[in-house]
């Protein structure tokens, strides 16, 4: 991962510490390739949301052939990926896309291109004897890498393209990082973004059935009380780590509680019993929950 730019078109600014959705934007694309058995940032050391291994090219700020030549040499694996550390939407999926089609291609490279149709070789799979050996000719031919654009490594490749506007999406500029900032917070990202950025932000790598919490949560606040849903769910994710914190132990404490909510509205309504007859001195109409219609809204973010 090149980190080590100079960012001129944000003023100099410290771009991968730069946030999107409350996370730095190295720490995101640090997240997508979190499967990786090593991961190189060619940058100065900095706190990172997991461990990585740093390297930095030879005179610093050498460009980025020269950054890539030198996170390459800590590199064993017969492929590599090679990003950028400003793709705000770059997605585990995506590297694992990458990957998939360097093999399947038996091409040299697998790239994605934007949305005008240019190559992006920073959001990118690469044989790594097919780097080294670009590598090598041309620091022959030009006695070191210092200063070479990346046009001239890959125009010796086999490529495969691959379109994908979002994920190649970069942040050169201010208005690219408002951009990102606005779409994370669009109707149909903003859930997504925010269980991801408080995952982050707790140290956890949990994937539940957010469907699921949140029909619990609906349930909680209409057939108990407004209240009863962020109390609710936090009391299931409370017992679900002390029953270990997996996907299971959430979803087991989720059924559980979802089945008391229910049973809890069913006699609020009147039809908890066997014959369906109003417990003595109800006062809603059969069917209906015992709380007022404007207080329980439905609690899913996407509630229209």
């Amino acid at each position: 991962m090149l980190a080590g730019g100079g960012a001129r078109r944000l003023g100099g600014a410290d771009k991968p510490g730069v946030r999107v959705g409350g996370r730095a934007l190295l720490d995101r694309v640090l997240g997508a390739c979190a499967d990786a058995e090593t991961t190189v940032v060619v940058s100065d050391p900095r706190p990172t949301v997991r461990p990585v291994r740093w390297a930095r090219e030879d005179p610093p700020g050498a460009g980025p052939v020269a950054a890539l030549g030198a996170g390459l040499r800590h590199v064993t694996a017969g492929s590599v990926v090679v990003l950028s550390a400003d793709l705000p939407f770059l997605a585990a999926d995506t590297v694992r896309r990458l990957l998939a089609v360097l093999d399947a291609e038996g091409a040299e490279g697998a790239l994605l291109t934007d949305a005008d149709g240019r190559d992006q070789p920073l959001v990118a799979a690469y044989r790594t004897s097919a780097l080294r050996r670009e590598l090598s000719a041309l620091g022959e031919e030009h006695g070191g890498l210092t200063g070479l654009p990346l046009r001239r490594l890959t125009a010796g490749l086999d490529l495969t393209r691959v379109p994908d506007p979002v994920a190649s999406f970069d942040c050169d500029t201010w208005d690219d990082i408002a951009a990102a900032r606005a779409r994370i917070r669009e109707h149909g990202h903003v859930l997504d973004e925010w269980i991801s950025a408080v995952k982050n932000e707790l140290g956890i790598d949990l994937e539940v059935d957010t469907g699921a919490l949140l029909d619990l949560a609906r349930d909680a606040a209409h057939g108990v009380a407004r209240p009863a849903a962020p109390l609710t769910t936090f009391l299931v994710g409370y017992v679900a780590g002390r029953a270990g914190g997996g996907p299971e132990a959430v979803a087991e404490a989720t059924r559980k509680a979802a089945a008391l909510a229910i049973r809890w509205a069913e006699e609020a309504g009147g039809t908890g019993g066997t014959d369906g007859a109003a417990a003595p001195g109800a006062g809603s109409a059969p069917g209906q929950p015992d709380v007022a219609p404007d207080a329980t809204p439905d609690t899913r973010p996407d509630a229209g």
